[in-house]
């Protein structure tokens, strides 16, 4: 047994604005940020998790965390992991609590904070990686750590059952696969807005000396420099590599159609978040509209529900799930199963402070226990922030390899805790 005895939030915060690492079109100062979570136990291993910022509001988020803090501490794990679809239900449906969502917002970032610090906390306790441990599940276990409410209209639970033990056939020699060549992956942290075309075009031919054959772009400000901005990619990387552009919520929908065709001679495998995250109507009339360019969305989905529409209006063509916008890896696993049911591919939304060492897991699930598929199938990968982990991502040619440390690989370096607390660390000192 483990019970739970202490819960720490800190104000975690990188000075990333100073470089423009992370800028788009209206994200131009992002100082990547996480509300950090340590659940103490009396076995005296620790469970980490955070939810992703971009600075100021880190505060409030880490305040929400606190704001849970009754419905942790004193608990056993074995009694919340029994039963974890009913504890993730009960945290993220507290009767106070949820009047400021339901099940979105400042306190759904909080929630998935600490769900997460609960699965790195289980995984460490079963000396496993989280993945790993998903994957040992048996499709029944699967389906008990999720909240099915409001979800059985799109996907019966008995069909989603039926999907997982399906799924049982070959996953260890899917699992073998990964750890050769690898979870493909393509990277963003070469055209960051904020950069010149010089800064592009360097790193787009580095990282392409590493092996990178998928790149994105960031589209939004005005159609000129968005052209231009294409072209100086095509140029960089050439025309047998995938390009992506996200254009973070800059246009209304009209916007978005008229721009597009401006941008459609550069191949585009997809543009993301081309309007409000909220707007399922408007990401399906873009979709009609913008064919064969795909639509992708989902780093802003704020719950299930929305994906749910999503997926029911046809209005996207690729899932970009994020680890920690939703309410943990629980609701997650739901997305994922919504996803294998519409047939829609599942390219995980990553880049900011630790989301990469997140997002690899999600990855994994998906394919050892959902999907099993690698078709039209990429995970998002940025170059920088890694060294703040204790376990770092590990990319080779292009793809994630396997992360075989037990945990959630969230759990990151005491020194970098203090240089990054905001507004006292070093790094905010000096600043």
């Amino acid at each position: 047994m483990s019970r739970i005895t202490g819960l720490r939030v800190l104000d975690i915060r990188a000075p990333t604005s100073r470089t423009l690492a992370g800028s788009d079109a209206l994200h131009t100062d992002p100082d990547y940020s996480a509300a950090y979570v340590m659940l103490e136990s009396d076995g005296g291993v620790a469970g980490h998790g955070f939810s992703f910022t971009i600075g100021r509001g880190n505060e409030i988020v880490c305040a929400a965390v606190q704001a849970f803090a009754g419905l942790i501490i004193g608990r056993e794990l074995d009694e919340i992991t029994g039963d974890f679809a009913a504890f993730h239900r009960r945290l993220t449906n507290e009767s106070q609590l949820r009047w400021l969502g339901p099940e979105k917002g400042v306190i759904h970032l909080a929630a998935a904070a600490i769900v997460n610090a609960l699965w790195d906390l289980w995984a460490k306790r079963r000396g496993v990686p989280v993945w790993k441990l998903v994957a040992d599940l048996t499709p029944a276990e699967f389906l008990a750590v999720i909240d099915w409410r409001y979800l059985e209209d799109a996907l019966p639970r008995d069909e989603a059952l039926d999907l997982l033990r399906a799924r049982q056939a070959g996953k260890a020699a899917r699992e073998a696969e990964l750890r050769r060549n690898g979870y493909p992956a393509y990277i963003t942290s070469a055209a960051w807005l904020g950069y010149s075309e010089a800064t592009v075009r360097r790193l787009c031919a580095e990282a392409i000396a590493a092996g990178w054959s998928r790149f994105k772009t960031k589209v939004g400000i005005d159609i000129a420099s968005d052209v231009r901005r294409c072209a100086v990619m095509r140029e960089a990387i050439g025309w047998e590599r995938a390009l992506m552009a996200d254009a973070n919520q800059a246009w209304d929908v009209p916007q978005a159609i008229a721009w597009l065709r401006h941008l459609a001679p550069f191949g585009l495998r997809w543009i993301e978040e081309p309007t409000s995250p909220d707007d399922v109507l408007g990401h399906a009339a873009i979709r009609r509209a913008v064919a064969p360019i795909g639509v992708a969305t989902g780093e802003h989905c704020a719950n299930k529900v929305l994906f749910k529409q999503l997926f029911q209006a046809g209005a996207i063509d690729y899932c970009q799930v994020d680890a920690c916008r939703l309410g943990g890896l629980n609701e997650v696993l739901a997305v994922l199963l919504l996803a294998a049911k519409f047939g829609v591919p599942v390219c995980p939304h990553a880049g900011g402070l630790g989301l990469c060492e997140y997002v690899q897991h999600i990855s994994i699930i998906d394919y050892l226990c959902i999907s099993a598929s690698l078709a039209d199938r990429s995970t998002e990968f940025a170059d920088h922030l890694h060294e703040h982990f204790v376990h770092p991502v590990r990319v080779r040619d292009g793809c994630y390899l396997l992360p075989d440390a037990p945990g959630y690989s969230a759990e990151m370096l005491p020194a970098s805790l203090a240089a990054l607390s905001f507004p006292d660390g070093a790094e905010w000192r000096r600043a």
